[in-house]
Order: structure tokens, then C-alpha cells, then sequence
């Protein structure tokens, strides 16, 4: 009776899945910001460190079936992009009338540096859509007092008849907290700008001033002026004895722009970055700021097995299928899952759930059979038991063990949550990834295929939201 109950439940559950994958679209679309956060100065009379500018990337992906793979595509489409309830930026900021003095070019109204709109079309750069400079500011059309950080774009797909395909609706985060008078910090900006040295022409009060013209910036491709330090450089060698506080500059107390999977595991931004002694120094030797930053792939960090592409930053940076790492994993500083559900909202409407889009799937149409990014397999976990165990989350022995072809490990899950099962040789170095996924409560096993692993000693790790257990697995071949 018992298993006539679960069997029956279990069908009632998978109802909705059915479904949702009968009634698949052919395309899906992934969009995502290029950065956690962008920042802007609201004001632009006095002086100005970044204007609005925003960019949004997505990937079109033709769905895969038991015959063919997914594609990535990008031409014989439309794509577009907007930020409903917010439509204009005209009288959010008064960076138009400000802009042709700071950048020596004339504007139309709410038009961005890169001739892009708060609405429009992305242009096609081979196999991803991209729109560069959304001059939006962090005001909704509702609000223009309070801001609003991270509202939701919408970026739609459509046919040559302008049938929408697929739509999504990626975070386009933006603030104006970046003041170096709003957090506190200095009486007003004619202080900072008298405690300039004239030198080489600058004269405090010809107003307004782009901080760039004198301190290069990459950000925004700005070579500034020889012998002077960078922005970057200069900012933080000056205020190292000041404040260790990056929210003081980056960019505030109300936005927090530092959201994602890291900061949640208890991460800071000296974690990754160092000091403001630090950042000032590596400058000084030598590093770029904005384009040399930290790496995933440090051996300190997670290793080769999740590294950039050589001589690439993250957000530069392709893998699985020729897919950017932010199709899957999101922005830095709001690499999924982020403590902002807004971040969360893309993944969770493509694969039912938060954090990394893991769910083979949403792309294959089906679950393909070899191991896929970061040689994560492909998950056939089986439900034995949908029983609550009483013990407690539980990994038990392997069998058979040792193994020659294919072995079954069984666990149970206590409390529900996200779970990985993965695979690490004898000298600690993960080999392989064969469950990575959300779990309810329940007893469950998932078959292990070791025709790719050498033979020897292995151990198998299971991590859940409370727990790290491990037990050994030997190879024989």
C-alpha cells in the first residue's frame, strides 16, 4: 500500500513538470548585466566620476531534443530591452545638460554616450545580442525620491513577424549613492577640488569636472593625464587610513551592491580585493584596474576546474557550449543564488528554482549522457523513499565497492535545500560533480559511471545546507 501511495504522489508531483516540459518553448533567452552594480553621480554640475551607463547581455538558445543538441544562435531575430515603469531619465539626473561639458558631445534627451535609449533593439555581435550605455538612473516613474537599485529589465525575443518567442527579466542594477559628500565623508565638492594642486592647467572652479580627464580610468576608457595617478589609485592610496568601509564608495549603505553566493558564505570584499593599502599598491606594480581583477581560477580560489578563460575576466569569460559564465551563473558581485530574489527571478522562472542554472533540460530538451560544465554529470538521482529520515541526513557506502563499470552511492536528505554529490581523487582535487541540485526531504541513490576515473583510491562527498559528509570509493579496472 505504501508504494501504491508514493508512486501516486509521486505522479501527482510530477504533474506540473509534464506539463511545464510538453508545453517547452523551441528558444529560451538569458540575459544578464555585465556587473553586480553600475554606478552614477546624480549630480553633474561640479564634478563627475561615472555617468548613467548600463550593459545588458543575452544569449538565445535554441532548445535541444534526443536528436539534436542546443544551438546558440544570433541572427534572424529581434531582440529587445526595456525597464518597465521606468521610462525616462530626463529630470531623474541632470547629467543632459551637463554632458556635452564633460564628454564634448551632444545628446538627445535620455539617450546614453553609446546612442542607446531606456527602450530598443540589442545588437547582435555574432552569437550573443548586446546593448551598451542604457543611460537608466536607479528612479522608478512611480518614485523620484527613493531609489530603487535593482528593478527588472525585460528583454523579449521576436520573430520576423514580431511574435514574441521567449522573454526574460534580468536585474539592470544601477545607483547614484556614489558621493564622496553624500556618505559623510567630505564638507562639500569645492573641498575636494580646492585640495587639488594647480597644476597643469586644472582650475577648481571651472565646473563641472570629469574626474577622468586628469585620472585615467578604464572604466571609462580614459587615459587621463601623464604622471598623474589613476582614479583608482589615487582614491584608495588617499582614503587607505581613512576607512576600511567599501560600502563608503561602492556604491553605499542602502544599496550593498555585494549580494551573490560569496558574501552569503561569509565573504568580504577584502576577501577577494584586499585593503585600500592593497589595491593602491597593486596598481602601483603594475595592475590595471578594472581589467586585471580576481580570479576565480586562483589556486587559492577554486582552481583550474572553474577558471576564466585565459587571459579573460569572468565577465568576458565563455564555457559550457559556448555560453558566457554569467548565462548560467549571473553577474559578479551577484553570482547566483544573491540575497535579492530579483537576481534569483531569471533562473528560478528557466529551471523552477534558485542558483546556478543547472538543469540540463532547460537547454537539451532532454538529459544528455555525458558529464557537462566543470565535468558535472548529468543527475539520475532515484527516489527510493519520500520518508523523512529519522537520523538525520545520512551518506551511506557505496555499492558495489570497489568498482569496476558502475557503483550506486545512497543518501538521505534530512531537510530540503540544495544538495551536490562530488567526486575528489587522492590528492583533493574534485573530479567530477554527479548531483547538483535542489532536494526535498527523502531517501535516495544516484548511479556512479567510473569509466572516466583511473583506478585508485576516491572519495565521495556529500554537502547540504548543514551538513559535509564523506566516505571512501575504490576504482579497479
Amino acid at each position: 500500500m505504501k508504494r501504491t501511495l508514493l508512486t501516486v504522489s509521486m505522479l501527482l508531483l510530477m504533474i506540473p513538470a509534464l506539463i511545464s516540459q510538453s508545453a517547452d518553448p523551441v528558444y529560451i533567452i538569458i540575459a544578464w548585466n555585465d556587473l553586480g552594480m553600475h554606478c552614477s553621480n546624480k549630480d553633474f554640475s561640479s564634478l563627475a566620476v561615472l555617468p548613467p551607463y548600463n550593459n545588458v547581455k543575452a544569449q538565445v538558445i535554441k532548445r535541444g531534443d534526443a536528436d539534436n543538441l542546443p544551438e546558440v544562435i544570433a541572427t534572424g531575430f529581434k531582440v529587445t530591452y526595456e525597464i518597465p515603469g521606468n521610462t525616462y531619465s530626463v529630470g531623474k539626473t541632470n547629467f543632459w545638460t551637463y554632458v556635452k561639458a564633460l564628454f564634448g558631445v551632444d545628446l538627445q534627451p535620455n539617450i546614453g554616450l553609446k546612442g542607446a535609449g531606456l527602450t530598443g533593439n540589442m545588437d547582435s555581435k555574432g552569437d550573443f545580442y548586446m546593448v551598451e550605455g542604457i543611460p537608466i538612473t536607479p528612479f522608478t516613474d512611480a518614485d523620484l525620491v527613493n531609489e530603487d537599485p535593482y528593478q527588472l529589465g525585460l528583454i523579449k525575443l521576436l520573430d520576423s513577424n514580431n511574435k514574441m518567442l521567449a522573454s526574460t527579466q534580468p536585474v539592470i542594477p544601477v545607483s547614484n549613492e556614489i558621493s564622496c559628500v553624500g556618505n559623510g565623508c567630505h564638507s562639500g565638492e569645492a573641498s575636494i577640488l580646492n585640495h587639488h594642486p594647480k597644476e597643469q592647467g586644472f582650475d577648481p572652479t571651472k565646473k563641472p569636472i570629469l574626474c577622468a580627464t586628469c585620472h585615467a580610468s578604464n572604466a571609462l576608457g580614459m587615459a587621463g593625464k601623464p604622471g598623474i595617478n589613476s582614479l583608482s589609485q589615487q582614491i584608495h592610496d588617499k582614503h587607505e587610513e581613512e576607512t576600511s568601509d567599501c560600502y563608503k564608495c561602492h556604491p553605499g549603505q542602502m544599496t550593498r551592491c555585494f549580494r551573490d553566493t560569496m558574501f552569503s558564505k561569509g565573504l568580504t570584499c577584502q576577501t577577494c580585493h584586499g585593503s585600500l593599502s592593497n589595491i593602491a599598491k597593486s596598481i602601483e606594480n603594475g595592475r590595471r584596474p578594472w581589467l586585471d581583477e580576481p580570479k576565480c581560477g586562483d589556486t587559492k580560489c577554486h582552481g583550474a576546474t572553474y577558471a576564466e578563460e585565459t587571459g579573460k575576466l569572468f565577465r568576458e569569460s565563455r564555457g559550457h557550449g559556448g555560453l558566457f559564465c554569467s548565462a548560467c551563473h549571473g553577474s559578479p558581485h551577484a553570482l547566483v543564488p544573491t540575497v535579492n530574489n530579483r537576481d534569483n527571478a531569471q533562473n528560478v522562472a528557466l529551471q523552477g528554482y534558485r542558483g546556478v542554472l543547472s538543469k540540463c533540460i532547460v537547454c537539451h530538451g532532454v538529459m544528455p549522457k555525458n558529464p557537462g560544465p566543470h565535468n558535472i554529470k548529468p543527475s539520475q538521482v532515484e527516489v527510493i523513499s519520500a520518508n523523512v529520515p529519522s537520523k538525520g541526513t545520512e551518506l551511506n557506502q557505496n555499492y558495489p565497492n570497489p568498482v569496476k563499470n558502475t557503483t550506486l552511492i545512497p543518501f538521505k536528505i534530512k531537510t530540503s535545500g540544495y544538495v551536490k554529490l562530488e567526486i575528489y581523487n587522492s590528492r583533493g582535487e574534485k573530479v567530477m560533480s554527479i548531483v547538483n541540485q535542489n532536494l526535498l526531504p527523502g531517501e535516495y541513490k544516484v548511479p556512479l559511471d567510473v569509466s572516466l576515473l583511473t583506478s585508485g583510491v576516491y572519495t565521495y562527498r556529500l554537502i547540504t545546507r548543514d551538513n559535509n559528509l564523506s566516505k571512501k570509493l575504490v576504482v579497479t579496472k
